[in-house]
């Protein structure tokens, strides 16, 4: 059953979908009055919603200043990546008796929805295919705390710009991420669940992939 949201809640969606998508920047400043605006809402629950998200380390409150996004250190973002390795691994261990064919293919899409972004350098397209590939099986895991601290923890992964990697650096990280996606569909068609669990802990979201942020 679909978790019920609030005004709250619509609006903490909203300003973690910017953080991800890199529209809003670590270290840069939360303008509450444009978010009204853009949503058309009052400033309450835009206030309650950036609360909350300085509650889970993802805004620092300044005082005076209002709320910023949280840098994350290298050590940072390695120690969420273990985490969410974990947690991931155990929403695919339990989702991998609920998957069906078309959920199989819906993924076989993602992955090749992936490739051609990767190729084309889109790589806004490719975070939004990726996110999609992971997000079905999540939301078919059947526990709801789960699901919930999963989109929580990655909340607080900034959007990464790559400045000190070239282009052909990032395609062939990105399409080694993207075979791993393929071996990921394979086990949950063979429903190998203490398979995917550790695969995706220690080898999908390995530390090494951080500065790429390409999962």
């Amino acid at each position: 059953m679909e978790k019920f949201k609030t005004l709250k809640d619509h609006v903490y969606d909203y300003i973690a979908r910017l953080i991800r998508e890199g529209r809003l920047l670590p270290d840069q400043h939360i303008n509450e009055n444009v978010i009204c605006q853009e949503l058309n809402i009052s400033r309450t629950p835009v206030r309650e919603a950036l609360i909350q998200l300085a509650a889970e380390d993802v805004l620092e409150n300044r005082a005076r200043k209002g709320f910023a996004i949280k840098s994350l250190s290298e050590k940072d973002t390695c120690e969420l990546y273990a985490v969410i390795g974990v947690l991931d691994g155990f929403a695919a261990k339990l989702a991998c008796e609920h998957l069906t064919e078309k959920d199989y293919k819906d993924m076989d899409f993602y992955i090749a929805s992936m490739d051609l972004a990767i190729h084309a350098c889109n790589y806004e397209m490719y975070h939004k295919q990726q996110n999609a590939f992971h997000q079905l099986y999540i939301d078919k895991c059947g526990n709801s705390a789960l699901i919930d601290t999963l989109s929580r923890s990655k909340n607080k992964l900034l959007k990464e710009t790559y400045p000190d990697h070239d282009e052909e650096e990032i395609k062939e990280v990105f399409l080694s991420t993207n075979e791993e996606h393929r071996e990921i569909l394979r086990m949950f068609r063979e429903k190998d669940k203490d398979g995917l669990a550790v695969y995706l802990a220690e080898t999908h979201w390995r530390a090494s992939y951080a500065s790429y942020d390409t999962l």
